[in-house]
């Protein structure tokens, strides 16, 4: 069974494992500087196998370069939101009384306010840079995962060996990290892998109203170029489709990853199961 659920792994991590190479090797990979200029409009050729945009710039080359971008911004904000809401919601439900009323507190407000509003409002008043835009999606990223670990984590300080270990003369923080966390581990995983897409959807969605970072390409902002010029009703079908695509086929990457480590959990309990009968 392990070496099944490996080889389903291995079937859905390749081409996210092609995309961090990409990512990584943006430079040697792409065949033109993504900000070079050249002549405007250029429909797909063995030149610019998709075409130019209005300014000139290879449009393949921008979305190599936009891999980068949105890897960054996926995988950077999903840890921060993963760590510090997995370790707010077992706090609050560990510690329990006042602290726990007032981290929930907070969680509330957060889940009351739209994020994707607000992330568009502080979007436009911070600098248009990638660090601000990972900050936004934080803000509130994290209260999901919150609630989801406390929820956990009040039926786990309830067990047996959680009691041992308090017994024993452990101390809370040593119980968080090193029993209650790990034995989440499966739901945290998932959760930061949804975080992952979520960010990534986020920040594209930034990118393509015109707020994204001004230093770097990305998808979001590849397609906020070929809307303003009328990219379909001009029929560039070569300029606004690949990020589309490339957005799409990425989301689905984690999407999927996240069913196969639930499967992999769900398994993980049954053979649990079985031998304990």
């Amino acid at each position: 069974m392990v070496f099944g659920v490996n080889k389903k792994l291995l079937k859905q991590i390749w081409p996210l494992l092609i995309l961090l190479a990409i990512a990584v090797f943006a430079p040697a990979i792409a065949p033109w500087d993504p900000w070079e200029m050249t002549e405007p409009f250029l429909r797909p050729s063995a030149q610019h196998l998709l075409g130019t945009n209005d300014l000139g710039q290879d449009i393949l080359s921008e979305l190599i370069y936009g891999t980068r971008t949105s890897l960054i911004v996926g995988f950077s904000a999903a840890l921060i939101i993963t760590v510090f809401g997995s370790f707010i919601g077992a706090c609050a439900a560990y510690f329990g009384g006042w602290i726990d009323a007032v981290i929930m507190v907070f969680v509330n407000v957060a889940l009351a306010i739209p994020s994707l509003p607000l992330i568009i409002v502080l979007s436009a008043f911070l600098n248009r840079s990638i660090w601000n835009i990972i900050l936004c999606i934080c803000l509130t990223g994290w209260v999901g995962t919150a609630r989801i670990v406390r929820s956990q984590t009040l039926r786990l300080k309830e067990m047996g060996f959680i009691r041992n270990c308090r017994t024993m003369g452990c101390g809370p923080f040593y119980i968080i990290t090193q029993h209650i966390l790990p034995n989440l581990k499966e739901i945290i995983l998932t959760k930061g892998l949804l975080s992952v897409a979520s960010a990534m959807l986020t920040e594209t969605s930034i990118s393509y109203l015109g707020l994204g970072p001004m230093a770097s390409k990305s998808w979001g902002s590849t397609l906020n170029d070929a809307f303003r010029v009328g990219g379909i009703f001009n029929g560039y079908w070569w300029w606004y489709l690949p990020p589309i695509i490339c957005i799409s086929l990425t989301i689905f990457c984690f999407l999927s990853l996240k069913g196969l480590q639930a499967e992999n959990g769900n398994s993980t309990l049954q053979n649990r199961k079985e031998k304990k009968q």
